[in-house]
């Protein structure tokens, strides 16, 4: 299964697949062995081979995850004082970065430093395709999208008939989504394939699997709102990002499709954990399933039980090996399939809690005449993860088989999992395996674990040579029960020690995978990847229909009417079996929701000195409008405007709007008195709230209006420090000062990147940016109030440069429109997000520019930049 893993694996942070230090294995197993019972206590707080691997020599830098006793900003200083990279610091205070070699040991010493290890590894729950670079993205996002493509899930899970029976789809809720980027995110939305989306400032990754996965719940649920953040950055930071979707954006469900190679299948880690944290607030949590195949199909290459001593070592190298034979025979080896061996991430855990790993197991990968081809052997001495790592070579091997080895400890439950890749019988050595590789945060108990099944075509390729033929799926019909799941899909259940041992019957449901979007490289998208957006819209759906609804309430009606799928009952492939929209929506009896929000005024001035503006002592009708965005009809609405300011005066308080059918729009008029004193140019905050029969109300929208008439002349203020370097692939970023004073209000704001001559020169020293490949940068800019707009977000591809950039809401061109043949970007363009909502509050005060690099190789610098403001008539 493997054997395609080169182009369907996504990883964060992957190392040379299957790499081993400099050197004879045997040897390096050796020293480290001995190293095991030498090190330091500096050295202690390092991975085992990190240990090695500075002992002799190593030098560059290495990505490392570095785990902190808490938050630290001084760490954060003194780690780029050490020549690091910080690429980012997550809540918990547990920093990504880069760090040279020889500060290493350094670093361990530090009292606030509690571990060092090679950073966490991920990949997306994707098969099949073709994996892009970053800059075949580029141009593929610069090209025009054909007509707009619908998934072929959306009539398998007769959602189509299931919008259109019960007039639902998907108003009310927010769907977001966790993958690795959205780098064409503006082309689909261009091509009318997606609309808005709420990206988490600085995390739109890199890649374009989430854009896919968005396309996916677009179309199943058309009417919800989407978001999206990185998973791909850190565990930590994945973390992270699950508790901002909910707490921050406001997700009722989230999905994702990525997988830890750190998860522990035995416990909750910190990504299960936050997992638990938004199902216990309410979110529905929807995660991939895996495809690391399953044993009904033959596809697997997982193995569990308690570790059984042998009496045997494997080569020269100290510890008791596990033997795999439950019977007489003894066998130190579990054989991996020469068709499923090339670049497989191979991870072995058992049972000791996270961070209390007191007993030491290390994993070994031999090969056919008995060398060591690959080894894990990290320290565990108390107060370590009960876990080991490797890869197999990118290329296979001849003969490649598994070894596991109790260094020190005792006899506990293990797990040996080769991800993507099967155990199979060499010879007379027969493989072991066992149900059970799905595991991590899609485990956790609350959260909907999703097995695939296709929905059109067949995957075009065996799994491994001679395998039975893939399944096809119903399209243009509709799921059956006699549908057969996809054969790579993860099996379950999930057999969890800690806190308390439990066994979680795992996937929960099944879904279309094999669907198509407009995303180059996921046409069509396979894995369960696709799978879990296709639940989640359909969960959208049932939320929708059903506001009230929880997730005890989704997860009992999916039970319900999902058709179960062989074998008969709850089965650890399928779960409980393939959802149907239409089955669900008419078993929770959904019904169209009215949702009304309001929008800005249009304001007319009355009194005063004739002019358009609304000035101090002044009054002016406000044209308030409202309009029915909902599903249903709207009665009984009633609006209450407000503004906080005793002196910014809104009649009436309150009015009724009557009846408001799906689609319409209805005003009213109201009249706003400003006092005579009232501070010249200070905008008006206006808070509208509006309540209506239906469980989505109220709902309540904020504008902010101007007054006083602008002034002609800007003033201009410029950065004049010193050219910043920007860091490569870094949340941190830079950020440079504009200080202002004494100007007051202003009326207007552009802000400019500025440079005398105009080029693509890499490293030019004349423009405003440099950086190549500017479609790795986001720009945003903030307020002395704390206020932020985000002026260009990963756009401008491959191109070089931003020279003589202005930046204005008036203008009509958006910057998110750019492509890399512009280059070097210059003139005058909209804003990502609108400069106006940083006036609300006096100018004075340090204006703040930050831009942050979102992908890897590519380098520049902040050079010169400024911003205009112009105040008011007096």
């Amino acid at each position: 299964m493997a054997g395609v893993a080169a182009a369907a694996i996504t990883m964060v942070c992957a190392l040379p697949s299957g790499a081993v230090a400099a050197g004879d294995p045997a040897k390096q197993i050796e020293a480290l062995q001995k190293i095991k019972r030498s090190l330091s206590p500096g050295e202690r707080k390092l991975d085992g081979r990190l240990a090695v691997e500075l002992r002799q020599g190593k030098a560059g830098t290495t990505e490392v995850d570095i785990t902190v006793s808490k938050p630290d900003e001084a760490l954060v200083a003194r780690l780029q004082q050490a020549g690091a990279t910080v690429r980012h610091v997550a809540s918990t205070g547990e920093i990504r970065a880069a760090v040279p070699a020889s500060a290493l040991r350094t670093v361990a010493t530090w009292g606030a430093v509690e571990r060092i290890e090679p950073a966490a590894q991920a990949m997306t729950a994707r098969i099949g395709g073709r994996t892009l670079s970053k800059e075949e993205r580029a141009e593929i996002t610069a090209a025009a999208r054909a007509a707009v493509v619908t998934s072929e899930g959306v009539r398998a899970h007769a959602a189509d008939t299931a919008r259109e029976t019960t007039k639902v789809t998907g108003i009310g809720t927010k769907l977001c989504a966790l993958s690795d980027g959205v780098d064409s995110l503006a082309a689909s939305q261009a091509a009318g394939e997606l609309p808005a989306v709420d990206v988490l400032p600085d995390q739109a990754g890199s890649g374009d699997e989430g854009t896919a996965m968005l396309e996916i719940l677009h179309d199943m649920a058309p009417g919800a709102e989407l978001g999206f953040a990185s998973a791909f950055i850190s565990d930590a930071s994945f973390a992270d990002n699950i508790r901002a979707l909910r707490s921050e954006a406001g997700c009722d469900v989230i999905v994702d499709d990525v997988l830890y190679f750190n998860e522990s299948p035995f416990e909750d880690g910190p990504i299960a954990q936050a997992v638990n944290d938004v199902t216990a607030d309410g979110a529905l949590y929807f995660s991939s399933a895996g495809n690391e195949g399953n044993v009904l199909d033959g596809t697997s290459g997982n193995y569990e039980g308690d570790f059984r001593g042998s009496g045997q070592t494997v080569g020269k190298f100290a510890g008791e090996a596990h033997d795999f034979d439950p019977g007489e025979p003894v066998q130190v080896f579990e054989p991996i399939s020469p068709d499923s061996d090339d670049g497989v991430p191979v991870t072995l855990w058992w049972a000791n809690q996270l961070g209390a790993a007191a007993d030491d197991y290390d994993l070994y990968l031999f090969d056919g005449t008995g060398t060591v081809v690959n080894f894990a052997q990290d320290v565990q001495d108390g107060d370590d993860d009960p876990y080991e790592l490797l890869f197999t070579p990118d290329f296979g091997g001849s003969g490649l088989r598994l070894a596991v080895v109790r260094f020190a400890g005792a006899p506990k439950y293990l797990q040996l999992s080769a991800l993507r890749g099967r155990f199979e019988a060499a010879g007379a050595l027969p493989a072991w395996v066992s149900p059970g590789v799905t595991r991590g945060h899609s485990a956790a108990a609350d959260a909907f674990s999703i097995a695939a099944a296709p929905a059109a075509t067949a995957l075009p390729y065996a799994l491994e040579p001679g395998d039975p033929p893939n399944p096809t799926g119903p399209f243009p019909g509709s799921f059956t029960s006699a549908q057969l799941p996809e054969r790579f899909t993860s099996d379950g259940p999930r057999r969890v020690f800690f806190p308390t041992e439990q066994v979680r019957a795992k996937p929960d449901f099944t879904a279309a995978d094999g669907v198509s979007t407009s995303v180059e490289g996921f046409q069509p998208f396979f894995g369960t990847s696709a799978a879990a957006p296709s639940a989640a819209g359909i969960a959208a759906l049932v939320l929708s229909g059903n506001p009230s609804a929880s997730i005890a309430d989704v997860r009992e009606a999916f039970g319900a009417t999902a058709l179960d799928l062989a074998p008969a009952g709850v089965d650890g492939r399928t779960g409980a079996g393939v959802l149907r929209a239409d089955s669900v929506l008419s078993y929770t009896g959904a019904t169209p929701q009215p949702l009304v929000r309001a929008s800005a005024p249009d304001v007319t001035v009355t009194t005063g000195d004739g002019d358009a503006f609304l000035e101090p002592g002044e009054t002016a009708r406000l044209r308030l409008p409202v309009t029915n965005v909902g599903d249903g009809t709207a009665t009984g609405v009633s609006v209450t405007v407000s503004t906080g300011d005793a002196k910014a005066v809104v009649t009436p308080r309150s009015q009724s709007y009557g009846e408001i059918a799906p689609g319409i729009t209805r005003s009213q008029d109201y009249t706003l008195r400003l006092a005579a004193d009232y501070p010249l140019g200070k905008r008006v905050p206006l808070n509208v709230r509006v309540t209506f029969a239906g469980v989505l109300s109220p709902t309540s929208d904020a504008f902010s209006l101007p007054t006083g008439q602008p002034g002609t002349a800007a003033t201009k203020f410029s950065y004049t420090g010193p050219v910043v370097p920007i860091p490569d692939v870094s949340t941190l970023g830079v950020t440079v000062t504009i200080p202002v004073a004494g100007f007051g209000y202003a009326s207007k704001l552009r802000f400019s990147i500025d440079g005398a001559t105009c080029n693509t020169t890499v490293g030019s020293t004349t423009v405003g940016i440099d950086h190549s490949f500017t479609g790795d940068l986001t720009g945003t800019l903030i307020a002395p109030s704390g206020a932020e707009a985000r002026l260009f977000q990963r756009v401008g591809g491959t191109g070089n440069n931003l020279c003589q950039v202005v930046f204005d809401d008036t203008s009509t061109r958006p910057f998110q429109s750019v492509t890399a043949s512009l280059a070097p970007f210059t003139g005058t363009w909209k804003p990502f997000e609108p400069l106006g909502g940083l006036l609300d509050a006096a100018a004075d005060g340090d204006w703040k520019f930050k831009v942050t690099d979102g992908a890897r190789l590519d380098t520049g610098s902040v050079r010169a930049v400024s911003l205009e403001l112009t105040g008011f008539v007096r």
